[in-house]
């Protein structure tokens, strides 16, 4: 959520950095209604305060010994009487316009930072360096991750649509144990590089979603519960990130970091008639997520290093890679920025997303009402809260299943995932 403050202080650069994003937003609303809440505050100020000064005028005659129902002690009360009615019509338009206000505002998305390339789409992310090129298969004939899958037989397209619909997918034999060995590395990774495992609720509140920012904008992207106020979590970026929801935490206990695995559930509205197959764009998935609450000033160092938390994992795969800055016309709704991570997919020749890492500064939190306060200073402030898939687990099956198959049809597993699967070929 953006400050209110900052938009009323400063609306013509809000207004600016949200036009450099995709979408129409306009904040004239906002600061019309603003103007007439400020307005309505400052007639109720003066009215609240003449209804205390009647009270106690009306209360020094009475102690002087003037009868209370003197016609001057009468039209005081008279008059307090009118306020307070005043008042109590005040305040429920006063309340109105706030809920109003923070509508508008909880629509608007994070602003972009200086450091986030200007563009109108991904067309103009720019790239900022590539790892693992001497990685790159040179085998001109290799079969998409799916076809692969269905060989070797760990991977079933039609016996999951017959148990669920199209966009699910069942893995077999060594196809589960590759994703479960998958998970166990990259926590394992993880854990060692400082981040405590959680294991959060898989269904979340309503304002949970609203917090981390997909409500209410995007509804329509969710599984929603019909009975209940219940939602299918998108990422564990939203469980985890409102474990820390209205609190206010120790300045000395920032920090906090935090990785979990989780199934993920995404509608993927509007994504229809793009990577229809495979492991690439499903309802249901596995993500390993990392999610961190720090303190202002140490944000964007925190965000490059968790990009190399995520950088990790495909290095230790060797899997070759890119990482893109993503433009403003290509930002996520509650990033101020964003790197994404793009691994190497041979039977498509391109680089794919296989790890989001964002940096959302106090827009989450304020959402959240998540604070900080340091020991012997008065006040609190927003903690900054940043997050990252370490990794996409199915985009990272896909990546090894293209880039280490063999011309015999069959698929080396990465040396460093050995020992979590017990097996050196598919």
């Amino acid at each position: 959520m953006l400050d209110i403050k900052q938009i009323r202080e400063n609306p013509q650069l809000v207004q600016e950095r949200l036009d450099s994003r995709s979408g129409k937003y306009d904040i004239e609303p906002i600061l019309q209604l603003d103007r007439q809440q400020r307005e309505l505050e400052g007639t109720r100020s003066q009215l609240q305060a003449r209804s205390n000064e009647i009270g106690k005028i009306v209360g020094q005659k009475i102690k002087s010994g003037i009868n209370p129902q003197d016609p001057e002690i009468q039209a005081l009360r008279d008059e307090g009487n009118s306020v307070k009615a005043t008042l109590s019509e005040l305040e429920p338009q006063e309340k109105d316009l706030k809920a109003k206000i923070a509508q508008l505002v909880l629509a608007l998305p994070n602003l972009p930072s200086d450091s986030t390339p200007l563009g109108k789409n991904e067309e103009d992310n720019v790239e900022v360096r590539r790892w693992g090129d001497e990685y790159i298969p040179q085998n001109p004939n290799i079969l998409p991750h799916w076809e692969i899958g269905e060989k070797l037989g760990i991977l079933n397209v039609e016996r999951a649509v017959k148990v669920a619909q199209s966009r699910f997918v069942t893995l077999i034999g060594a196809g589960a144990a590759l994703e479960r060995a998958l998970i166990q590395f990259m926590l394992s990774l993880h854990t060692q590089a400082g981040y405590v495992e959680v294991s959060p609720p898989l269904l979340v509140n309503t304002e949970s979603l609203t917090a981390t920012g997909q409500l209410p904008k995007f509804a329509e992207e969710s599984f929603k519960c019909a009975d209940d106020d219940l939602w299918l979590i998108p990422t564990a970026e939203v469980p985890v990130t409102n474990l820390y929801r209205g609190e206010i935490l120790a300045a000395e206990n920032l920090p906090i970091y935090h990785c979990a695995f989780t199934p993920c559930f995404r509608r993927e509205a509007g994504s229809y008639g793009r990577d229809m197959r495979g492991l690439i764009r499903l309802h249901q998935f596995n993500k390993v997520e990392m999610v961190k609450f720090v303190e202002p000033s140490t944000s964007f160092d925190e965000l490059e290093k968790l990009v190399g938390n995520a950088e990790a994992i495909l290095q230790a795969l060797k899997l070759p890679y890119r990482v893109v800055n993503l433009s403003t016309g290509d930002l996520g709704f509650a990033s101020t920025k964003t790197y994404d991570l793009e691994v190497w997919l041979p039977s498509s020749g391109k680089y794919r997303e296989i790890s989001s890492c964002s940096n959302t500064i106090d827009f989450q939190a304020r959402r959240a009402d998540i604070r900080f306060k340091e020991a012997g200073k008065k006040g609190t402030q927003f903690v900054h809260t940043l997050n990252g898939s370490g990794l996409a687990v199915g985009r990272t099956m896909a990546a090894i299943l293209e880039n280490y198959q063999q011309p015999d049809g069959t698929v080396r597993i990465p040396e460093a995932l050995q020992p979590y699967l017990g097996r050196e070929v598919l």
